[in-house]
């Protein structure tokens, strides 16, 4: 594959350009092209409408296309016109006036190539015979690319297989050291120290201490023995420890003291309660 066939399958659109006036030439017609909004635009322009035919044009372009697979490209549209003098705004001046500007044009959607027919049929180099369709040359592939291509197969599975048995050795040598590790711990009776705790920021400390003083009051409708006014006068005093921590830079520090102290009396209320019942 020569450099230019190489540019137009990854999608350069002068390279296409070039290949396609080069399949064109017997035909007395030149090419020009734009790629824009996923849409490659063509402009196909001749002395008389008689080289402009629909049918031939679209034809050849197709084939044209489909032998090189520009990739990326799929969508086209085909346009025609009477040759004028170059334009760099063509695209933009057949767009605001296409029935005066144009004879007419063609929407075409190229056929994604097999995958099989894309490694087995490169482009073919266009440098000997730059006026035979890429076409007629995909029937025959150079030894030395097959051979090259055999070779690639090959060092991939190869690699594949050294990749694979590499995870597994890893995967069982973990899994070992896994179960080492286990059994020392049973063994020795080893207890793993939990990580410490993050402490509360004062949002969060005045949140929980509105939960439990919550609790504690939907609680406190309902109980009716020792052990569940003891509960309860856990959870006000809880309530109270956190309201007591907010820091005095907290919006909301003058109310947590508040509650802090509501929460304690609460909390007094609840042991009275506890005691009581431990009386009767």
């Amino acid at each position: 594959m020569n450099d230019i066939a190489k540019q137009a399958h990854n999608g350069r659109v002068a390279a296409i350009i070039q290949v396609i006036n080069e399949q064109m030439s017997d035909l007395g017609v030149r090419t020009r092209a734009v790629f824009t909004h996923d849409v490659l635009q063509l402009l196909c322009e001749a002395q008389n409408p008689e080289l402009l035919e629909k049918t031939t044009i679209v034809t050849k372009i197709r084939g044209i296309l489909e032998s090189i697979s520009p990739r990326n490209i799929r969508r086209v549209r085909i346009n025609s016109r009477i040759l004028k003098e170059q334009q760099l705004l063509w695209l933009e001046t057949i767009t605001q006036d296409p029935e005066e500007q144009l004879l007419w044009s063609e929407d075409i959607v190229l056929k994604k190539p097999i995958l099989f027919k894309r490694w087995f049929n490169p482009i073919p180099s266009q440098s000997s015979t730059p006026n035979q369709p890429i076409v007629n040359n995909l029937s025959s592939t150079p030894q030395p690319e097959k051979r090259q291509f055999s070779l690639s197969v090959i060092l991939g599975i190869g690699v594949s297989l050294l990749l694979g048995l590499i995870g597994f050795w890893l995967y069982s040598e973990l899994q070992f050291q896994l179960f080492n590790a286990l059994q020392y711990h049973r063994k020795y009776n080893v207890e793993v120290s939990p990580s410490p705790q993050q402490p509360l920021s004062s949002a969060e400390q005045f949140t929980q201490g509105v939960k439990l003083a919550i609790e504690a009051a939907a609680e406190g409708q309902v109980a009716d023995t020792r052990q569940e006014w003891l509960e309860i006068a856990q959870k006000w005093q809880q309530a109270a420890d956190l309201m007591a921590e907010v820091s005095p830079d907290f919006e909301r520090y003058a109310t947590a003291q508040n509650r802090a102290s509501l929460y304690r009396r609460n909390q007094e209320q609840a042991q009275h309660k506890a005691d009581e019942l431990n009386n009767e």
